[in-house]
């Protein structure tokens, strides 16, 4: 939200404190708003702040965020932290999915997609397609209509959100429904609205949220005109009374993790936005926090399917919520059914979700990804990267098209995503060679040359030994390299380490900042090792240990752990002086004896030999694959031990930059 409205929430908190009584209000002004075809600002309660220019538009999004900050508040969590999700994302997803299916009743020309225009493998998908909806599909959409598969407005049925919150979600298909309906008589419209409305399987484990999602969908039916506000309704609306008695049935409180889904019917069609939250910070602040996360926990890792098999495959580790929603929505969907779900992009590389993406690959076809890096601030308030995956239930993945990196303006209301937005296919067998059958999926730059680039570091890499494992040229010995992370915790040890003063002497403490780049060098710029730092530079501080710990006495070669994925370079390896002590913001090899034996007699010294290593360690080459398999800002000891190190002694992909 713009900083207006985050001030709007501040100042609505001092003048109504209590959530539950924030959320009511507003529901309650917003149904006068629609009643009387006046805005929303008009209806509020007097001694409410003035609604700013930024929220005017939506309702729902407002409502969203007052729920969210509930939910936070509830479970002792700040509620600084909520966001409501994007209306204009969940649409674009929509449109998306639903663009295969048309009105039977649509006046507009059909669309067809160019095969000029599409690269190979989508040429055979844009035949059928074409096909479709040029040779006319009425029969078999009547079909499906009459056995309550789909709606005439083409939305499959059952239509599910197992993490429903405050409705964004059905409420945006509801609005999709209404424009796909144009054209249709009153009657056939009312008709088709009972079939949508009967045929949704919104769930959520929150009470309030069910009851903020009816009513949010009741006022968005009324709006359109499909709901009689204040009467039972005629032959082109449905009374009130009926509306709410459907969306009781449709909108239910259940826990869809823990507990057995409230209907028989597999879902069709699942689109959700689940919770993005740790279960380890579920309810942080509150006074029981700790036995509620240890009594969920348990919970979720003890649920079972009806033969009694794990639920969930993927449950390891610090989980994320979102995982779960994911793992279980793909057991809910049924053979040949769809899933788009808005996740973190943290899943497609993160070492945490391999699980988790070998069941969608497979188990699934993963048919698509949208990302968003983290610039893109999809979510207003949050800085995580957006993704959004689409899958059809059970098969096994042959291809898989990776959108991004995705901006704003790629979404289109239209047609879901823009047509020139950059891809990549991930065929089946290059992709299993490459991510070691991880399934990661690389970060590729938006432009058109540099992602050749990485390609071709990708493809010359992919199958070479790894840093980690034994018997590469670095390390032809049984004894593997291990990455370890700087001895300093610089949050526990904080008292014993000050400013580097120009009197000051003792032993360098050296950090991720110390790591200096200029003209594709690294080194080490730290004012124990270079006098012309000048007064109150960044390299100064925090530069001096005075604590118990000793340094290593040896040289050693260290990374830099934390460097932006948007920064221009992402490895940034230098050899450390013995004296020093490293923080837990540096990482470094600990390589064995016979290694550095092997350096020294090789190239005259250790610290020569390691220099050399450093130098490898930089390549073009190599830094165009980390930077396309990083998870996130962490340059962690898995990533390290998992770089590929061809031999710098042949015509080898660490040469990379040489042979453009």
């Amino acid at each position: 939200m713009a900083s207006d409205a985050s001030g709007w929430y501040a100042r609505l908190d001092h003048v109504c404190p209590d959530r539950g009584e924030q959320l009511s209000g507003w529901l309650d002004s917003w149904e006068e708003a629609v009643a009387h075809g006046a805005p929303i600002a008009a209806t509020l309660p007097n001694n409410w702040p003035t609604l700013p220019a930024g929220l005017l538009s939506e309702p729902g999004a407002v409502l969203e965020h007052l729920l969210s900050r509930y939910e936070a508040v509830k479970d002792g969590r700040s509620p600084r932290g909520a966001y409501s999700t994007p209306s204009k994302l969940v649409h674009a997803v929509l449109v998306d999915e639903l663009k295969g299916t048309r009105s039977k009743t649509s006046n507009s020309p059909p669309a067809t997609l160019s095969l000029a225009a599409m690269p190979p493998g989508f040429r055979e998908y844009a035949e059928r397609l074409n096909e479709s909806v040029v040779g006319g599909v009425d029969e078999a959409d009547d079909e499906a209509v009459e056995a309550g598969e789909r709606t005439h407005s083409g939305i499959p049925l059952p239509f599910a959100d197992p993490a429903v919150a405050g409705g964004v979600v059905p409420s945006r298909a509801i609005k999709i429904h209404a424009l796909r309906s144009e054209g249709s008589t009153p009657s056939e419209i009312r008709d088709d609205t009972l079939r949508l409305l009967r045929g949704m399987q919104m769930v959520d484990s929150s009470e309030t949220a069910v009851a903020c999602t009816r009513r949010r969908l009741f006022l968005t039916l009324a709006r359109l005109g499909l709901v009689d506000l204040d009467g039972e309704g005629d032959e082109a609306m449905i009374g009130r009374s009926e509306a709410e008695c459907i969306l009781e049935g449709s909108v239910r409180c259940a826990d869809a993790l823990r507990g057995d889904w409230p209907w028989d019917e597999a879902p069709r069609l699942l689109v959700s936005r689940p919770p993005w939250l740790r279960i380890k910070d579920r309810f942080r602040g509150h006074p029981e926090g700790s036995e509620m996360r240890k009594r969920l926990s348990k919970s979720l890792r003890g649920a079972v399917e009806s033969d009694g098999s794990p639920r969930f495959e993927a449950l390891r580790g610090n989980v994320n919520l979102y995982r779960l929603f994911l793992e279980r929505s793909m057991s809910l969907v049924g053979d040949s059914g769809r899933l788009r779900m808005i996740v973190p992009d943290a899943l497609l590389r993160e070492k945490s979700s391999v699980a988790l993406r070998k069941l969608m690959v497979d188990g699934n076809q993963w048919i698509s990804s949208w990302s968003f890096p983290e610039p893109q601030r999809v979510f207003p308030g949050a800085s995580q990267g957006v993704l959004v995956i689409g899958l059809t239930i059970s098969g096994r993945t042959e291809m898989m098209t990776s959108f991004g990196p995705l901006e704003a303006q790629d979404l289109s209301a239209r047609v879901g995503l823009d047509n020139k937005a950059p891809f990549l296919e991930m065929e089946r067998g290059p992709w299993s060679v490459w991510t070691d059958m991880t399934w990661a999926v690389p970060r590729m730059p938006r432009d058109r040359y540099d992602r050749n680039a990485v390609l071709k570091a990708i493809g010359d890499l992919a199958d070479q030994p790894r840093l980690g494992e034994e018997g590469n040229w670095l390390n032809p010995t049984d004894q593997p390299i291990r990455v370890r992370v700087g001895e300093i915790d610089q949050t526990n040890w904080s008292g014993d380490i000050s400013d580097w003063r120009p009197e000051s002497e003792g032993t360098p403490f050296i950090r991720g900042a110390h790591f200096h780049l200029e003209g594709g060098e690294v080194s080490i710029k730290h004012p124990a090792y270079d006098t012309n730092l000048e007064d109150g530079c960044i390299e100064r501080s925090q530069a001096l240990w005075s604590g118990r710990i000793e340094p290593a006495g040896v040289s050693r070669v260290a990374c830099q752990a934390i460097v932006n994925t948007q920064k221009g370079r992402r490895l940034r390896w230098a050899v450390v002086p013995p004296d020093c002590v490293l923080g837990n913001s540096v990482n470094f090899l600990q390589l064995p004896e016979a290694v550095l034996d092997n350096l020294a007699e090789e190239h005259g010294s250790v610290d020569e030999g390691l220099l050399f290593v450093a130098a490898q360690l930089n390549s073009e080459g190599l830094d165009l694959w980390s930077r396309a398999w990083a998870a996130n800002n962490n340059v962690n000891n898995y990533e390290i031990e998992s770089l590929p190190l061809p031999s710098p002694y042949t015509e080898g992909a660490l040469n990379y930059a040489l042979r453009q």
